[in-house]
């Protein structure tokens, strides 16, 4: 397991947003912030409710999301955002956690 970014929900456009059709939410390059922060902002119609929706997340690069989220509460099951395969997950601690099994080397070498 490798740290991989933070992400913030916001309601302000950023530059260089992408859009995810699977969750109906613009997403900046958090490879492209110096503090590897993701920028996520919904739309009003985005199948995300929830603490995903709601507040921050951290995510990691890991080999096996179902090995990773073993024994952990289903958030948002594991869905093709391009370049990785990603799930939500949350803690114990309530905390909401991010896997991601990428294609590749990541964001950089495929398009979202």
């Amino acid at each position: 397991m490798q740290f991989d970014h933070i992400g913030i929900v916001t309601t302000e456009k950023k530059p260089g947003e992408i859009f995810i059709e699977a969750t109906k939410v613009w997403i900046t390059d958090f490879t492209k912030h110096p503090f590897r922060i993701e920028w996520l902002r919904y739309e009003e119609d985005t199948p995300v409710t929830g603490p995903v929706r709601q507040g921050p997340h951290i995510a990691y690069r890991v080999d096996s999301i179902a090995d990773a989220s073993r024994g952990m509460k289903v958030l948002l099951e594991p869905f093709d955002v391009g370049f990785a395969v990603v799930g939500f997950y949350q803690a114990s601690d309530g905390a909401v956690i991010e896997f991601m099994e990428y294609k590749g080397e990541g964001p950089a070498s495929c398009s979202a």
